[in-house]
């Protein structure tokens, strides 16, 4: 049943990873004006509520198999998820919103965040994949 768990979080952190190079790539072509304030926009608030279940499936995965130390690891990144999925202003497109993107340094700290969940991936990536090694070789 441990094994199990890690592997599902595994495959989750994988494809958190992928979204924040996703993420992290396309914030880049709109730096380098290789596409519009709105495409980009569009094409990352599809993947914001996914990008909120994974992180989501993750922390609970870890509150239900009672690996607290993993899951208050996973709980600041889920809330702030959550905080700024709630907190989108009325008439905004969604989390990344074409109008406001370039103003008061917006588009770098969309960056830095998507670094930082990126180095946040990566390091759980690891953990789980320790995890999920002692796990199968304890069974």
């Amino acid at each position: 049943m441990e094994a199990a768990v890690f592997i599902l979080s595994l495959v989750d952190c994988c494809a958190l990873i992928f979204l924040s190079v996703y993420f992290i790539i396309t914030l880049s072509d709109l730096e380098c004006d290789y596409i519009n304030a709105r495409a980009c926009c569009s094409k990352l608030n599809k993947w914001v509520i996914p990008e909120l279940v994974g992180q989501g499936l993750s922390t609970v995965l870890m509150l239900v198999s009672m690996h607290w130390f993993i899951f208050l690891l996973n709980v600041p990144i889920a809330a702030w998820n959550m905080y700024r999925y709630v907190k989108v202003p009325m008439g905004n497109m969604g989390v990344f919103d074409p109008t406001e993107i370039h103003n008061r340094g917006q588009l770098k700290s969309h960056m830095k965040e998507a670094m930082i969940k990126l180095g946040f991936h990566l390091l759980c990536f690891f953990i789980y994949l320790y995890s999920m090694i002692l796990a199968l070789i304890n069974d």
